[in-house]
């Protein structure tokens, strides 16, 4: 999970974070699924949106390749969006390099019920878990 810099969470939430890239958190030893159900039990909300991003990046290493795909994808999500899931990760290997192939859904943690109330975000499907 990843959380966009200034990301306002419920009071006395306490998450590791660790900077990951501009504009960026990466939040430590936490799945998607548990994140949520401790921003429900805050009283909060945590939308899972059908916005994603795809990208591929080449590097000298499974880590590298994946790190730089990662972070191209995150800044091509919409700004309106405070949080991302890394869904999926693919890994090819050509010519000694490593492609990887990443894709990042897009999450939104609030305290208002629906997206654009009074957020000035539109309106988008919610996907139901």
């Amino acid at each position: 999970m990843f959380l966009r810099e200034g990301c306002v969470l419920p009071e006395r939430f306490d998450l590791r974070t660790e900077r990951f890239c501009e504009d960026w958190e990466l939040v430590e030893d936490i799945q998607a699924t548990d994140l949520d159900g401790k921003i429900r039990n805050a009283g909060w909300h945590f939308m899972w949106l059908q916005e994603c991003c795809s990208r591929r990046c080449v590097g000298l290493t499974e880590d590298g390749a994946i790190n730089r795909a990662v972070v191209h994808a995150l800044g091509k999500l919409a700004k309106r969006f405070n949080a991302a899931e890394l869904d999926s990760v693919e890994i090819m290997k050509c010519l000694g390099f490593r492609i990887a192939k990443v894709r990042v859904l897009a999450r939104q943690i609030q305290r208002l019920t629906s997206l654009d109330a009074g957020t000035g975000i539109p309106l988008l499907p919610v996907r139901a878990i």
